[in-house]
């Protein structure tokens, strides 16, 4: 502490209010705020006051705490851990001030910090991690307010680290990375990450965002590419599974969102069958990011007025042009052009799903666009009619990971 910030003669606590005695004093919109923090920290809360506002009225209402519609004595701070004088008339809040400080309770004051023996933090709650901010000297609650919204954002984005240093119980968590670009990773995506103990990572996850976790993160490979697995799924699910079990806390981080075509429901399956808790960060999917990337608006008035995504992976990959093709699939309402077609891992099916679309009725003008690469440096625009668009990508060697749009909507494809 410098010279020049006073000691206001603070210790900074946490209190534990669990099941304990808190009075507020005041019924306005003030009290409400009081009442409300102390309420989420499961405390016995009493409330006196003349009048209530509304959110105090209908918690009472509610059973979740006491109020009493009268004006304050001293007998109301019998048995109290702490009061919050917030009635807004100096002479009450100092005389509720006076009698707690004889009764040894300790009073925040919300109309004059200085003159009670508690004040409250400005607070942030992320997860497990708790963040009071609060003025040494003189109360300063918008400088305050001010560093503890830095900090917030600090914390969002990952900037801070928050990773347990001491054993505690195991999770998985499920982060959509987005298309690959790690500027399209959530802020949830991203704190979690810094909490992290282990991430199992996909191969088309953002992995720039790998380099920023701390040193004795875990990082467990289990990428899939075409024709190649080295790690198949049910053992992907076991690696969760088990490194949850053991303590440690899981980001599943997979390209786009996990529950697009991701196998992210497979995942939470399979964490709720073993027992383990598990969560979703959905991500941006690359469905409609990678075609807004490249210009292409998946609805446009006047062109499309619908999506549809579906998987080209697996079920298409085999037999000739047209053969293989799901059942479940309304080919016909696919190729009436109503609509927008967006494939997802399909650069390998590029042949069965044309022909199939073409047999089903499609114009073979229908425009078609492949981006490769989605928001990566490398990203490129293969675009043309359904009836050439497979001579157009061997030509040009499309590979994957890339997003087939068919429809009018590809038109717009910057190519």
């Amino acid at each position: 502490m410098s010279d020049s910030a006073p000691d206001a003669g603070l210790l900074p606590l946490h209190l534990v209010v669990r099941g304990r005695r808190v009075v507020v004093v005041g019924g306005g919109p003030v009290a409400a705020r009081k009442v409300a923090t102390v309420l989420a920290a499961g405390a016995d809360v009493l409330v006196v006051a003349p009048f209530a506002c509304e959110a105090i009225v209908d918690d009472a209402a509610a059973g979740l705490l006491t109020w009493r519609c009268a004006e304050y004595a001293a007998a109301d701070l019998a048995g109290a851990w702490l009061v919050f004088a917030a009635t807004g008339e100096p002479a009450v809040d100092a005389a509720v001030a006076a009698d707690a400080e004889a009764g040894r309770v300790f009073c925040v004051r919300a109309d004059d910090a200085a003159t009670g023996s508690a004040r409250s933090a400005a607070v942030i709650r992320r997860d497990d991690v708790l963040v009071s901010v609060g003025s040494a000297g003189a109360a300063d609650p918008r400088r305050a307010v001010a560093v503890r919204d830095a900090i917030t954002a600090a914390l969002d984005t990952g900037a801070l680290p928050v990773r347990r240093h001491r054993a505690g119980p195991g999770r998985v968590v499920l982060v959509g990375g987005g298309p690959g670009d790690g500027d399209l990773l959530t802020l949830r995506g991203r704190r979690e990450l810094a909490a992290a103990d282990v991430v199992v990572v996909d191969r088309l996850a953002p992995r720039s965002v790998l380099d920023e976790l701390g040193p004795g993160v875990l990082v467990l490979d289990v990428g899939k590419a075409p024709g190649r697995h080295p790690v198949p799924q049910h053992e992907i699910n076991r690696l969760l599974v088990e490194h949850a079990r053991a303590g440690r806390r899981v980001v599943r981080l997979k390209g786009g969102d996990p529950f697009v075509l991701g196998r992210g429901g497979e995942e939470v399956a399979a964490c709720r069958q073993a027992g383990v808790e598990v969560s979703v960060v959905p991500g941006v999917t690359s469905a409609f990011a990678v075609p807004a990337g490249a210009g292409i608006p998946v609805t446009n008035r006047g062109e499309s007025r619908q999506v549809t995504v579906i998987s080209g992976h697996d079920a298409f990959a085999t037999g000739d042009p047209g053969d293989g093709l799901p059942a479940d699939i309304d080919w016909r309402g696919l190729a009436d052009g109503r609509g927008t077609l967006v494939v997802l891992m399909g650069v390998a099916a590029l042949p069965a799903i044309t022909a199939g679309l073409l047999g089903a009725g499609m114009d073979p003008a229908t425009p078609v666009a492949i981006v490769q690469d989605g928001w990566g440096d490398t990203q490129r625009v293969t675009a043309g009619p359904i009836d050439r668009i497979v001579d157009l990508a061997r030509a040009r060697d499309v590979r994957s990971p890339a997003v087939i749009v068919i429809g009018a909507v590809a038109a717009h494809a910057q190519v």
